[in-house]
């Protein structure tokens, strides 16, 4: 596998290099800030060379990354990406979940974050009831992280990931609503980012669908990726993955900032190449910096 995909993109060295050295030189005027199902990141993944060097110099274009899908329980795979991320130099650290599902097949959601941006506060996993008893809200319930920045208007923020199983996925787009609510009263505070593959549109999420998804009818909060985006790297057209924030936390945002990455296109792969990579874009928004920030 790993030398039909050199053969794909022979010059992925190279674009690496330029893309730690654009890390090297991360200097702007907002935090940014992403969500990306990786899919099935796991030990034969990261043993590819090339896949690696590609999901690195995506990495390298955030402050912050949600990385879903890991399917690593020993976390080697997690510890191989690590190396390939701080490649000559320590730029990035890591927050991970433990292994979350209701069977054998578990995964977990993975943070890295650039250490000179923010830092670690608070995390936590949402109890979501007793898994053994199937009285459990989530396939995969969210491992809430709360970060800090002295370069943001709003010093704190919290993300609540989420990777919905398909098959539940109104349920337990609705049941974020109950995770929000939790936050607020555990934390005492309203800066919140939901994000991560919601499967939250297709046949997963149509229709009358959305009137049974309080964090949709509850206008308080803002669905910064809308329903016509395409997240997806096949033919498909589906917008699964998601961003969504509180009003308060929309005031840290910067205004039409949140998009898909489109990795595929902006790194002039083939489709076969980055569906190696992932069946999955990447979502994103900015964070709004302060011109006064130490």
């Amino acid at each position: 596998m790993e030398q039909q995909v050199e053969r794909l993109w022979p010059g992925m060295r190279v674009l690496c290099s330029v893309g730690l050295f654009v890390g090297l030189l991360h200097l702007s005027s907002s935090l940014l800030l992403g969500a990306f199902n990786i899919k099935t990141f796991g030990d034969t993944k990261a043993s590819n060379v090339t896949l690696m060097d590609i999901i690195s110099t995506v990495v390298h274009r955030y402050d912050v990354i949600l990385i879903q899908e890991v399917r690593d329980n020993d976390l080697t795979a997690t510890q191989k990406l690590m190396e390939h991320v701080n490649k000559g130099s320590s730029q990035f650290s890591y927050i991970v979940s433990e292994p979350l599902g209701r069977t054998t097949y578990t995964e977990r959601y993975l943070f890295l974050y650039r250490q000179a941006s923010v830092s670690v506060v608070e995390n936590y996993t949402y109890d979501d009831g007793c898994e053994p008893c199937g009285t459990d809200t989530f396939m995969r319930e969210p491992f809430v992280v709360m970060f800090s920045s002295k370069s943001t208007v709003l010093p704190t923020f919290t993300l609540i990931p989420q990777h919905t199983s398909p098959d539940s996925a109104v349920a337990e787009t609705d049941a974020l609503y109950d995770v929000v609510t939790d936050v607020r009263t555990r934390w005492n505070t309203n800066n919140i980012v939901l994000l991560g593959d919601f499967n939250a549109g297709c046949s997963y999420v149509s229709g009358s669908n959305w009137e049974q998804i309080r964090l949709f009818t509850d206008k308080s909060f803002h669905w910064l990726i809308p329903n016509t985006a395409d997240t997806t790297v096949s033919n498909t057209n589906c917008p699964y993955d998601r961003i969504v924030v509180t009003a308060d936390m929309l005031k840290g945002v910067v205004q039409g900032s949140a998009q898909v990455y489109d990795f595929m296109a902006d790194l002039k792969l083939s489709q076969d190449l980055a569906l190696a990579v992932s069946d999955h874009f990447p979502v994103e928004v900015k964070l709004t910096t302060s011109l006064f920030a130490a």
